[in-house]
């Protein structure tokens, strides 16, 4: 069993998550995972229908989610929380608990595929080449300017960072986080690269915001 914080975003495994904590309901969630042992652990999972915050606000939730691991939290003097978690391991949700004032589930922890890094280095390096072309035509638009030194070759760990900087939908984000093998999910990214490079090169509109990048979520 593990308690639930939906969102209307999508966590990966490796990527920090900070969220500012003021509803009553995820207040008490961080205090029970305060109160618990190490490690400190909750479920980040996108809502499919309905909103984040409010009485009754999500209606239904996507079926697979990511653990978020707390790493830091910071209690204000009126109650609230800013928080920095981690995504660690992603998780199939197979019912839900309405019994305390946020939501439980009962989940299944999802291994990830072993790719074969050897085997898998020209589809890398095409995603690699593709991503930085893909920033390149962000900041040539005037969409980001983002600087990244190095990527990784290990295929996981570079789908996640790919998945996560990607300026697109919801649907596709889910899409990626559930996909259960790598090398999908990397021929996913490459297509889905090449479009967003090539509509960013032909457009003259810009594209919607990536909430990701703002401070805190308004959760």
């Amino acid at each position: 069993m593990l308690p639930l914080f939906p969102l209307g975003a999508v966590l990966y495994p490796g990527m920090l998550l900070p969220l500012h904590i003021f509803e009553e309901r995820y207040r008490q969630l961080v205090r029970d995972l305060l109160e618990g042992s190490d490690p400190r652990r909750f479920g980040v999972i996108a809502i499919r229908k309905g909103r984040e915050t409010g009485i009754d606000g999500v209606h239904s939730l996507y079926e697979v989610g990511c653990v978020a691991t707390l790493r830091r939290v910071e209690q204000l003097e009126d109650g609230r929380f800013d928080i920095i978690t981690v995504g660690t391991q992603r998780f199939k949700l197979l019912s839900l608990d309405e019994t305390r004032p946020y939501l439980q589930g009962r989940v299944e922890v999802l291994d990830d595929d072993v790719a074969d890094q050897v085997a898998a280095l020209p589809l890398v390096r095409t995603v690699q080449t593709g991503f930085r072309g893909y920033l390149d035509a962000l900041t040539e638009w005037g969409g980001a300017t983002v600087r990244i030194e190095e990527l990784p070759d290990e295929p996981t760990l570079l789908s996640f960072i790919v998945a996560a900087a990607m300026i697109i939908d919801l649907t596709e984000r889910q899409g990626l986080l559930a996909e259960p093998d790598t090398l999908r999910r990397l021929n996913m990214q490459r297509a889905l690269l090449s479009r967003e490079t090539a509509m960013l090169r032909t457009t003259t509109s810009r594209p919607a915001p990536d909430l990701r990048n703002t401070p805190y979520n308004p959760n």
